[in-house]
């Protein structure tokens, strides 16, 4: 038993050693034979611009590492973020206009690292050869390695037997010793006999350039009536785009004198367009037509009518009113979904990562849109039409503090938990770590506002993580406030962010109504007149869609109490414009609108300039001292007299008494962050009837 512990401990310190070593000692990195390239003397008249098909991109057939040759083709392990290292094959080799050294590693996975629905039975040292890719630093290459079609055991050798295709999670045989015997895994024909025409591959995609090789290797093979090709000859035709595209114009010609005929064909075939990322209004047309097509079709569906069996009319109503319940469809918001949508979906097929804004006053279904969104996603993933993809969503106000949003997010990832300080780190290296077993993951954060510090570190590097070559992250942030970026954040905060920015009208009147006869779709508890006079009257105040379900939902809970009273064999009545009077001034009479519509004047006063500073920062917490600059204000423009520093500071303890204000006990200076105890829509209400501060209530 000693002996075992005594050998573990030895076993982990030479592993300790040995990354120690492998981490100080430097890497040097040099290129080997050139691939391909055109004569220095020879240089292109035309320009390099981003669709004209050329390339700045040095390509190499093979790079020496600390002494060692790797060429395209060979199978090595790759440095990871743990002891135990990734296994691919070397695709590309290449140097870039800005002279960095760049490689294209294509994973060789092993069953754990395969996303897929099902458990794979495989051996111990078994490998699939899959079409994920990744851009990796040649220097993150530690040793060769040994795949081979069996007889694999200890070392660095590794039986290869199978393929996995990542977009469809589909496991194909391949026969390894033939197919990597002739170095056919570079041949683009390869790709699509194993993982099918529409082949994904993460990082670098240049179909069209594939295309071209395709086309002069197949001139090749008609002109030597060979159906074989040379190990030369397969590195020439896969070794990347970038040689292809500068050979494309000359194959077009060739190709062209010999089939006059039909000279047009021929071009459209060989053409080499560049690929060109889809802009707003067009991207993936038929994908958002699919979504809307599945939400049109989870109206009829039964969920509309089995919450009714077995409850009163009543009962049901109550149900789908609450403001929790997740109705069928969100009407109203169409245009919004397409856009939220869209961009999701060209983000997950293009393996990309981006980021969005999304802006809105409260209750205009921001957050009900974009987990509708997400629900298609994953319900389009399970069929197999985008890849899959991890969900996380972080809400600012369930945190105890912005730095929280670390730890929730690396628990989300990693799967345990660690200090605020320490989950950054982990995240840090995380996406900056390429790796064949990396989700995408679409992370909605929610309640931004809450987030906001004063180094604004957590907002930088929720938006600077995205960037990172290696991220796969999508992160959607959900504010109330539209101009936030340009109001709070730093210029190098809002950069990252991009432009992709959404903004999330309130409620009129008329899309009230459809909100709310939506939910009561065979549900006659309400009659029409009074659907269209809770809408009318909450959308001249807010526009908000909880605060006409709330005003329903009191009014269904009204009548059902004077139903009950009743003798039982009464019938049910409806709903009626009286009930939803009566439940609209119920609700204006609750404690806290009476006691504001009873406070004082200056009370009053901080209320709304309490409300206007909060509005002004776009956050839901602010100093004392930007509310008393905006009380002061106030009064010196409505010809009343301006407290001092010192008696708006009683007005804040006197309207924290009565728990309308939430003030910070620790700080009792100017300094002290307050914030509202109660709803901004309170607040008019209460005041609206008040002539002297009608127009204050509702600026």
């Amino acid at each position: 038993m000693q002996q075992n512990k005594l050998a573990q401990r030895l076993n982990k310190a030479t592993k300790s050693r040995r990354k120690q070593h492998t981490e100080d000692t430097p890497v040097t990195v040099e290129w080997g034979q050139r691939l391909n390239t055109a004569p220095p003397s020879t240089p292109s008249t035309r320009r390099v611009t981003r669709h004209s098909g050329l390339t700045n991109k040095e390509l190499y057939k093979s790079i020496i590492v600390n002494g060692t040759e790797y060429s395209i083709g060979d199978a090595v392990a790759v440095k990871s973020s743990t002891d135990d290292p990734h296994l691919a094959i070397i695709y590309k080799l290449w140097q870039n206009e800005r002279g960095e050294r760049q490689a294209v590693a294509r994973w060789l996975m092993r069953p754990h690292e395969m996303h897929t629905a099902r458990r794979v039975e495989a051996g111990p040292r078994e490998v699939f050869y899959s079409n994920a890719e990744d851009l990796i630093a040649p220097e993150m290459i530690l040793r060769a390695i040994r795949v081979v079609a069996s007889g694999a055991e200890t070392g660095d050798m590794w039986v290869c037997g199978r393929s996995f295709e990542e977009h469809s999670a589909r496991i194909k045989e391949l026969d390894w010793a033939s197919v990597y015997g002739k170095r056919m895994l570079l041949d683009p024909r390869t790709d699509a006999e194993l993982f099918g025409q529409k082949s994904v591959q993460g990082a670098v995609k240049k179909q069209p350039a594939k295309s071209v090789a395709n086309v002069k290797k197949r001139k090749h093979e008609v002109e030597s009536d060979d159906g074989e090709s040379t190990e030369d000859e397969s590195f020439m035709a896969s070794d990347g785009g970038e040689s292809a595209e500068e050979t494309s114009h000359k194959v077009s010609a060739k190709v062209s004198v010999k089939g006059r005929g039909k000279p047009s064909r021929v071009k459209e075939k060989t053409r080499a367009v560049p690929k060109r990322r889809a802009r707003l209004h067009d991207m993936q047309p038929q994908a958002v037509n699919t979504a809307m097509l599945k939400r049109a079709s989870r109206t009829n569906d039964a969920p509309q009518t089995d919450d009714i069996a077995g409850r009163t009319m009543y009962e049901a109503a109550r149900l789908r009113l609450h403001v929790s319940a997740v109705p069928a469809t969100l009407p109203c918001r169409e245009s919004e979904f397409a856009e939220i949508y869209g961009h999701l979906h060209t983000a997950l097929e293009e393996r990309t990562s981006m980021c969005m804004y999304i802006s809105g006053v409260p209750g205009t279904g921001k957050t009900a849109t974009v987990r509708e969104c997400v629900r298609m996603l994953r319900e389009s993933a399970d069929d197999g039409s985008v890849p899959g993809f991890e969900f996380i969503e972080l809400n600012g106000m369930k945190m105890t503090e912005p730095q929280q949003t670390y730890v929730q997010l690396w628990q989300a990832i990693g799967g345990e938990r660690a200090t605020p300080k320490h989950a950054a780190q982990l995240l840090d290296a995380h996406f900056n770590t390429p790796s064949p077993r990396r989700h995408t993951y679409v992370v909605v954060v929610d309640e931004l506002d809450l987030l906001v510090t004063k180094s604004q570190s957590i907002m930088y590097n929720l938006f600077d993580w995205p960037h990172r070559p290696h991220a796969k992250l999508i992160v959607v942030a959900i504010a109330n406030t539209m101009d936030l970026p340009e109001r709070m954040l730093h210029h190098k905060v809002s950069s990252r962010l991009g432009l992709t920015r959404i903004n999330f009208q309130p409620y009129a009147h008329a899309q009230l109504m459809a909100i709310v006869r939506a939910r009561l779709v065979g549900c006659a508890a309400f009659d029409a007149d009074a659907i269209e006079l809770c809408a009318r009257k909450v959308g001249a105040v807010s526009g908000d869609a909880r605060r006409a379900l709330d005003v329903c939902r009191r009014a269904v809970e009204i009548v059902e109490h004077e139903w009950r009273a009743q003798p039982t064999g009464q019938a049910m009545p409806m709903v009626t414009m009286m009930d939803i009077d009566r439940a609209v001034k119920e609700m204006q009479a609750a404690p806290h609108v009476a006691f504001i519509r009873n406070a004082s004047a200056q009370q009053k006063v901080f209320l709304v300039a309490m409300r206007a500073a909060m509005r002004k920062a776009g956050v839901a917490e602010v100093p004392l001292g930007d509310v008393a600059v905006v009380h002061r204000q106030l009064c010196l423009m409505h010809a009343m007299r301006a407290p001092s520093y010192e008696q708006i500071g009683v007005i804040c303890a006197q309207l924290g008494a009565s728990r309308c204000v939430l003030a910070e006990s620790s700080i009792l200076d100017v300094r002290q962050l307050v914030r509202l105890a109660v709803a901004e829509d309170d607040i008019t209400v209460a005041l609206k009837p008040d002539p002297v501060f009608s127009k204050l209530a509702t600026s």
